[in-house]
């Protein structure tokens, strides 16, 4: 067939023969003269739920992400798979940007062990293979997820002035989602009646929208997410989510930095199963912090691992293995990483640290005596604008029932006990028949006992981490102090595995900001979190707290918020239409 038949201008014919003959001369594979061909095995650098995750709701997709763009052609439900024992789960797979989505037909068994699995046959664009297949593993929960997901922070934010004209728009959402919903039909950018053109990303949890061009200066934009947007359940954004924001007159030319990093640069004495995290001077592009930009190295030896980037201004390398007792470990951040406005790191971020000499307990939990029957347990009152809903027993004591307001209880015959359709368990009061007091004072003495225990627990691991401020930071096992109070502005992760202990001492208040969570990951129980806190515990309107809440003063949640945990505190704790659901021992 003559490819040049229907040429006629004699410039655009000639410039086609050369494009024909550049690609004849390349038909046997071979890359463009002078362009090195790419001979690096891809990787799966995340994965959704993640491996041994447990309580994971029925309806959940499950996600990989890639370390580079895949063939599409190559991402099946044949090399693609989920498997309950050596039963095949049916489902749908599809593919977008780095991510690969497999969606089961039906909702999954719950209380049951899954594992999914990714074959060498899956390929990138210049046809590497995985060099081994990935497998990870999960055991769902008893329920499905129907939360819808929110905004849970934007870049720029709501009426921001003196924006720079060439910078992306990032939106960071409130759990993972689905990548195939976030398009640029459901992440717009309009200047007046007029859409900006432009390309979306998504990676983690967050989403960003690239203008093709920069924006015009001193002008008012309007970002929209619209409900078109799904989590991994299929739930969508309750409501869409559009904030405003006006530029300024230049770019931001401005290089990022690596402000700070944990560990820090010749830290000893590491604990093993530490996760590398590194806090940026601005937001970043998170595209562009990947496991090839984000690495960790003993010697000349690659650690393996998976990089995620929690907040914009933040990134972490979790290893996919604890790490070699006293061995050092250097991490680098290559100049690959660049802010939203397209700025790279100046220079490459390189840092170092040792693990600790030898293998340690770490902490003991912390003995809650009979206080660990009660998922909320208090001294002067548990109130709650209905309907809360409470899994496990509550209790108040020395105070009287009359102090446990909004629950509508009605008591049991034998008089130890009342119920509420709020409450999936008994309700105890100190003046209610025996042995119910007796075992209220023991439970209110063994809290009290605890406080003293959390509190009292020497050297810590960490001394004032953030000056307060946590959100954001993925923590390790260990034991946290701090003089003043502590803030959640930002989802936190605790990482670690199954018989990890966090013990937080907080001379001050814990406040944590609306919609926020406080995440579990790689095994980590709510059992094993210990919030020792002095002051008040106050957590905003549909924020999710995990672990067990030991408050020397008053324990507040506004509206929505949920716990996995215990509430236990030695004034009041107060209810807004929560969920508290205590963990499994």
């Amino acid at each position: 067939m003559n490819i040049f038949k229907n040429i006629s201008n004699p410039l655009t014919w000639f410039m086609a023969l050369l494009l024909f003959a550049f690609v004849a001369g390349c038909s046997d594979g071979s890359t463009a003269p002078g362009t090195a061909a790419d001979t690096t095995a891809p990787i799966v650098s995340s994965t959704l739920p993640t491996d041994a995750a447990t309580g994971v709701a029925i309806n959940t997709n499950i996600i990989a992400t890639f370390s580079e763009a895949m063939d599409p052609v190559t991402i099946t439900t044949s090399n693609f798979t989920l498997k309950q024992g050596a039963t095949a789960v049916t489902g749908v797979v599809t593919y977008t940007n780095t991510t690969a989505t497999f969606n089961p037909t039906v909702n999954l068994a719950s209380s049951t062990f899954y594992t999914a699995t990714i074959t060498t046959v899956v390929k990138d664009l210049a046809g590497n293979a995985l060099a081994v297949a990935k497998t990870w593993s999960f055991t769902t929960g008893t329920a499905a997820d129907i939360t819808a997901p929110i905004v849970s922070s934007t870049v720029p934010s709501d009426a921001a002035t003196g924006v720079a004209i060439g910078g992306n728009i990032a939106v960071t959402f409130s759990e993972a989602m689905d990548p195939t919903t976030i398009t640029t039909a459901t992440l717009t950018l309009t200047q007046g009646a007029t859409a900006v053109t432009g390309v979306v990303t998504y990676t983690g949890t967050t989403a960003t929208f690239n203008p093709n061009v920069n924006l015009a200066s001193s002008t008012l934009y309007t970002a929209t997410v619209t409900t078109g947007v799904k989590d991994l359940a299929g739930n969508a954004l309750a409501v869409a989510k559009t904030w405003s924001f006006t530029t300024g007159t230049t770019a931001d030319t401005t290089a990022p930095t690596v402000s700070s990093t944990l560990p820090a640069n010749i830290a000893t004495g590491v604990a093993v199963n530490a996760n590398i995290t590194a806090t940026f001077s601005e937001a970043m592009d998170p595209v562009t912090i990947t496991t090839s930009s984000f690495t960790l190295k003993q010697g000349a030896t690659v650690v393996a691992g998976a990089v995620s980037s929690p907040s914009t201004t933040t990134a972490t390398f979790n290893p996919t293995n604890n790490l070699a007792n006293n061995t050092l470990y250097t991490a680098t951040i290559t100049t690959v990483v660049k802010d939203l406005a397209g700025n790279a790191l100046a220079v490459d971020k390189t840092w170092s640290f040792t693990t600790v000499a030898a293998a340690t307990t770490g902490q003991l939990p912390v003995d809650l005596g009979l206080a660990g029957n009660y998922a909320i347990l208090a001294k002067t009152g548990i109130s709650t604008v209905p309907p809360s809903v409470v899994t496990g027993d509550i209790g108040v004591s020395p105070i009287d029932s009359t102090a446990i307001t909004g629950f509508s209880l009605i008591m049991d015959g034998t008089g130890t006990f009342s119920t509420t359709s709020q409450v999936t368990g008994k309700v105890y009061a100190a003046n209610y028949a025996s042995p119910t007091p007796a075992n209220l004072t023991t439970a209110v003495s063994n809290m009290e006992a605890a406080y003293t225990d959390a509190a009292g627990r020497v050297t810590p691991d960490f001394t004032e981490l953030g000056a307060g401020e946590i959100g954001g930071l993925t923590l390790v096992p260990g034991l946290y102090k701090w003089g003043t109070g502590v803030s959640i502005t930002t989802n936190v992760t605790l990482n670690g595995g199954a018989t990890d202990v966090w013990i937080f001492q907080i001379s001050g208040d814990i406040t944590q900001a609306s919609a926020t969570q406080v995440i579990l990951t790689g095994g980590a129980l709510p059992k094993n979190i210990f919030w020792q806190v002095a002051g008040v515990v106050v957590l905003g309107t549909t924020a999710h707290m995990e672990g067990v809440i030991l408050s020397q003063t008053g324990i507040t949640l506004a509206t929505g918020a949920t716990v996995n945990g215990r509430l236990l505190a030695q004034t009041a704790v107060t209810l807004d239409g929560n969920t508290v659901t205590q963990p499994a021992p």
